[in-house]
């Protein structure tokens, strides 16, 4: 069993009513059960916060002790040293998650301060984007 968190940056709580063309009509409660009963033998917890100090903290807090950590720090990606060094310095795994394909949009989305740290970045495939990570876990 793997013991794997999602932890979730700034407007993800929004999904579902957020920029549908973009991010679909799914909230991000109701797609999470649907990961948890795809992978039932798994442990997999989530956290969201719009808030860059709170993100950083739970990466610190969790950074060695889960088996991986999938992060989408969504519009904190392009912005935040602060993150990028956080995963740096944990122990933890971390697979970089996006919903969209970053670069097929506004250009400053096109850096990340999260990537050169991460064990690999899954981008583009809408909310499965998610689920390729956890497998990239437990595989």
């Amino acid at each position: 069993m793997k013991k794997l968190i999602i932890i979730n940056g700034p407007n993800i709580n929004l999904l579902g009513k957020r920029e549908t063309n973009i991010y679909g009509n799914v909230t991000f409660a109701d797609f999470f059960e649907t990961l948890k009963n795809t992978f039932p033998k798994h442990s997999i917890e989530h956290y969201q916060s719009n808030i860059e100090g709170e993100l950083i903290d739970k990466l610190q807090d969790v950074g060695y002790t889960y088996d991986g950590i999938i992060l989408n720090a969504a519009a904190y990606t392009h912005t935040s040293v602060g993150i990028g060094d956080a995963v740096k310095a944990i122990e933890t795994p971390v697979i970089e998650v996006h919903i969209s394909n970053t670069f097929g949009r506004e250009a400053f989305r096109h850096q990340s301060f999260i990537s050169g740290n991460a064990k690999g970045v899954i981008l583009g495939f809408g909310l499965k984007s998610y689920e390729l990570a956890i497998r990239s876990f437990i595989d």
